[in-house]
């Protein structure tokens, strides 16, 4: 079996429970980028930011999004190839002393890989709000638009170390679900898929914000693209 092969063969943990890595969230949310997980030769790999790094400026600073983008991002998909590497070299050998640590690191590190994806086309550089299909559910789910906002903000604000607030759509009961996860791939839900996702690592805000999560986690609502978000629920609910 070849790298590719195993990719495709789904040993993939991440926020979306088990997934195709070629089908993870492929269909395009703007036309124009897809959130192609890996290329083609099935090495995961770091898309191009969908906007210049000044365009999300005043709310997020060029510094921390090229920081965050190329290092902390990039370096994650960099590790989940390694990941992958030596589960592969461990399953060839027959040697499985170490398959549970590298394992583990995937599931983290690929985690990463698919949350930032999503992160960045969820941002926008103008302020808006949900509609349509999207605002009627959160109206069903929890009562208004900014109930809604004030729960996951203060889920986001407060994890325990560091983690992402998400926003998920789960299949099975065809709902919207709030999920405080911690690092990347903790306290999870199987089978939610995230549609919206706030970033509270301290790499995402440090430099422009200092120890204040709740100031970025209430500006990022600034700068939320609920189109994307919607287009997101729509390709969810056809899935």
């Amino acid at each position: 079996m070849n790298r590719k092969e195993f990719l495709k063969g789904g040993l993939l943990l991440g926020g979306a429970g088990l997934i195709r890595p070629d089908e993870a969230f492929a269909a395009s949310t703007d036309g124009a980028l897809p959130d192609k997980l890996v290329d083609a030769n099935g090495q995961f790999a770091l898309n191009p930011l969908p906007y210049n790094e000044t365009f999300l400026e005043p709310y997020m600073d060029a510094e921390t999004l090229h920081l965050h983008h190329q290092f902390h991002h990039g370096g994650a998909a960099k590790a989940a190839n390694k990941d992958i590497q030596q589960i592969q070299k461990a399953v060839a050998e027959g040697n499985f002393e170490t398959v549970d640590y590298w394992t583990k690191k995937l599931s983290y590190h690929f985690s990463s890989h698919l949350l930032h994806t999503i992160f960045w086309t969820n941002l926008t550089n103008k302020k808006s709000e949900p509609t349509g299909e999207l605002l009627k559910k959160i109206g069903q789910q929890f009562g208004s638009y900014d109930k809604l906002k004030g729960y996951i903000a203060a889920t986001a604000k407060n994890i325990d170390g560091n983690g992402w607030g998400v926003l998920a759509y789960q299949p099975y009961a065809d709902t919207l679900t709030v999920i405080q996860c911690e690092n990347h791939e903790k306290l999870q839900q199987w089978g939610a898929i995230p549609i919206l996702v706030i970033d509270v690592w301290e790499h995402a805000y440090y430099l422009k914000y200092k120890n204040k999560r709740q100031d970025f986690v209430d500006t990022l609502f600034n700068i939320i693209n609920w189109d994307n978000v919607a287009d997101r629920l729509n390709i969810a609910r056809k899935k």
